[in-house]
């Protein structure tokens, strides 16, 4: 599924509704000089943001069976996306993004949600082992987690 460096970037930008998905689109510049799809749990939120996205299944890790069904659904979308790199806020859909993704092959970025200043989130811890690049956007979480900051999003 690897690209050569010649060819252009395939991004799959994937994160759960509400905030993970604002602070996702806050990353958007950082997306110049590549092909960007976008991945979302809830149907009109990249309407609202004037661009194109993919609707997967929305899952938690109370719902087995949801989550199982969106696996599913990741798996055909990053086959059709083929991507180079795959760049999550999170939640659940995304640490399960980045999981399928690192096994095919695609480097993974975990960016753990600005909510989460105490601690980093269950998702993030789990996301460890998937991430290629593994951040948080609080210097105290980093230093606890052994995560990478590089500043804050929002």
């Amino acid at each position: 599924m690897n690209r050569s460096s010649k060819e252009t970037r395939v991004v799959l930008a994937i994160a759960s509704g509400g905030g993970h998905w604002d602070e996702l689109l806050q990353l958007r510049g950082a997306f110049q000089d590549t092909t960007v799809h976008y991945a979302t749990t809830l149907p009109g939120l990249a309407d609202r943001a004037g661009i194109r996205a993919h609707v997967i299944p929305d899952c938690n890790r109370k719902q087995p069976l949801r989550a199982l069904r969106c696996a599913f659904a990741l798996t055909a979308l990053l086959v059709i996306v083929q991507p180079t790199v795959v760049v999550t806020t999170g939640a659940l859909p995304g640490l399960l993004a980045i999981a399928i993704a690192r096994k095919m092959g695609v480097r993974t970025v975990w960016i753990d949600s600005v909510a989460n200043a105490d601690e980093m989130s269950l998702a993030g811890q789990k996301a460890r082992r998937h991430a290629d690049l593994w951040l948080t956007q609080w210097p105290a979480i980093a230093q606890q987690t052994g995560a990478t900051y590089s500043g804050a999003v929002l």
